[in-house]
């Protein structure tokens, strides 16, 4: 897979891999099954990649991302070394996620149309590990459900993010090119915060793998050691849940990403050491449907 990629290993370091790499080159098959190779044309050096992900791995995956959808490697890591530096002093150990998610029984709790009507199910198994993605959050406090762990990049409604925080939830916060001026505002209320990215890792932000909120939530479960990983609400189809996010500008962009994490979530249910489930009528490639109404 590999054809260049300088690195040396310092086992000192907090038991992180430190990268000094030039451009890399890297060769897999991408999302559709075709060959993939890729070029960066940034060299990138003296940052640090935690053992919780092979970002060699990762990354031909987030350059098709990055293509398709016209985003700036650059931009995205600035992001992460904004996220950095503003949680530096307040970030959570990654050993309370991974707490919370080891061995565990976990339910991710999207945003889609089915949502509302899997409440009850979600009340009914309220021993699971509930990680809840973005705009997900606000449909679960209003039926009084207390989230574990959020993941979100911020633009869903603010209000039930801090509240959610407030409650205690663990607050993933993903960094990206777009999101540096809502994170500026949002990040310094917030109490109980670890960061994540999509590029090279940094001090307190980490790549679990994952595009959407959603799907990062998968990654970060079944990174993290999930025995069990239970799909709601992730209706990953042609229709925008209500509380998908607070605007939906544009919902044909908004059904593309909804694809590629379908694809990634196929992907990743072909290596992964948790049992996946999917409570959605069309369940995802790789994960057993589970009827919620009888479970």
């Amino acid at each position: 897979m590999l054809e260049s990629y300088n690195c040396y290993r310092n086992d000192e370091l907090f038991g992180f891999h430190r990268f000094v790499s030039p451009p890399l080159t890297l060769t897999r098959k991408n999302l559709y099954g075709q060959t993939f190779k890729s070029t960066s044309k940034q060299p990138i050096s003296n940052l640090f990649i935690t053992l919780t992900v092979e970002f060699i791995e990762w990354f031909p995956y987030y350059q098709e991302i990055r293509e398709q959808f016209g985003y700036s490697t650059e931009r995205d890591q600035e992001a992460a070394k904004v996220l950095s530096n503003m949680t530096r002093r307040k970030a959570l150990d990654l050993k309370v996620l991974r707490k919370k998610i080891h061995g565990k029984k976990v339910m991710v709790i999207g945003a889609g149309v089915n949502l509302e009507a899997s409440i009850s199910y979600i009340k009914k198994n309220r021993n699971c590990t509930k990680i809840v993605a973005n705009g997900a959050v606000q449909a679960v406090l209003e039926h009084r459900i207390k989230p574990d762990i959020v993941v979100t990049d911020l633009d869903g409604n603010q209000l039930f993010l801090k509240k959610a925080d407030k409650l205690g939830a663990v607050m993933v916060v993903h960094a990206h090119g777009d999101n540096i001026p809502v994170m500026n505002k949002i990040v310094p209320k917030l109490r109980h915060v670890i960061g994540s990215t999509q590029v090279m890792p940094l001090n307190n932000v980490y790549n679990f793998g994952g595009f959407t909120d959603g799907d990062r939530s998968v990654f970060l479960a079944e990174e993290l050691g999930a025995s069990q990983i239970i799909l709601v609400g992730m209706d990953l189809g042609n229709e925008i849940g209500k509380y998908s996010k607070d605007t939906v500008r544009d919902s044909e962009l908004k059904k593309a990403k909804m694809k590629v994490a379908k694809k990634l979530l196929a992907m990743l249910a072909g290596r992964t050491r948790s049992e996946l489930f999917d409570t959605s009528i069309k369940p995802i490639r790789g994960f057993a449907y589970l009827e919620a109404a009888s479970s």
